[in-house]
């Protein structure tokens, strides 16, 4: 990958320099300032250049397409992920017999809300929203929020994503 992009920096420099030589072509026309026999005014440079200038919109096509490709491909990870995710959580959630009450805490808990948050949320108070989550760190087997999130993490990594 390294070699491609340097290529491309170098087609970069190369489309530059072409723009650069069409402009002081151009500027020179604008102030009528001829000079015969000039690099400027050579025919053969302008083929040159504009083979360069084609060479560079092929490369600059063909580098879009594989980007497009590539993120493509990084977004279907990210949903296959985002599922597996999900499936996995409720999942360990059966296996472990959460109720709903339980379920809707620990989901709250591995998305990072606070208990003050998760009372709100649900319309309970933080005393009962407590109660909910040592029962879901006990049916779990951890010791709290943080080995929860981790028994999950831990698991989809070792879940293979979307093929390259």
């Amino acid at each position: 990958m390294t070699g491609r992009v340097s290529f491309l920096w170098a087609l970069f420099a190369v489309q530059l320099f072409c723009a650069l030589y069409f402009a002081a072509d151009a500027l020179l026309d604008v102030f009528g300032i001829e000079d015969e026999g000039s690099w400027i005014d050579s025919d053969r440079i302008e083929y040159v250049i504009v083979a360069a200038l084609f060479l560079g919109v092929l490369m600059t096509g063909r580098a879009i397409n594989d980007i497009t490709r590539q993120n493509k491909r990084l977004q279907d990870q990210m949903r296959a992920a985002s599922g597996e995710f999900a499936q996995l959580i409720e999942d360990r959630f059966t296996e472990w017999g959460l109720t709903a009450a339980e379920r809707d805490v620990a989901l709250f808990s591995i998305k990072g809300l606070s208990v003050a948050d998760i009372a709100e949320a649900r319309g309970s108070a933080e005393g009962t929203i407590k109660a909910h989550s040592a029962a879901v760190y006990r049916k779990a087997g951890v010791s709290g929020r943080h080995q929860l999130l981790s028994l999950f993490v831990d698991e989809l990594i070792e879940t293979p994503l979307a093929a390259e």
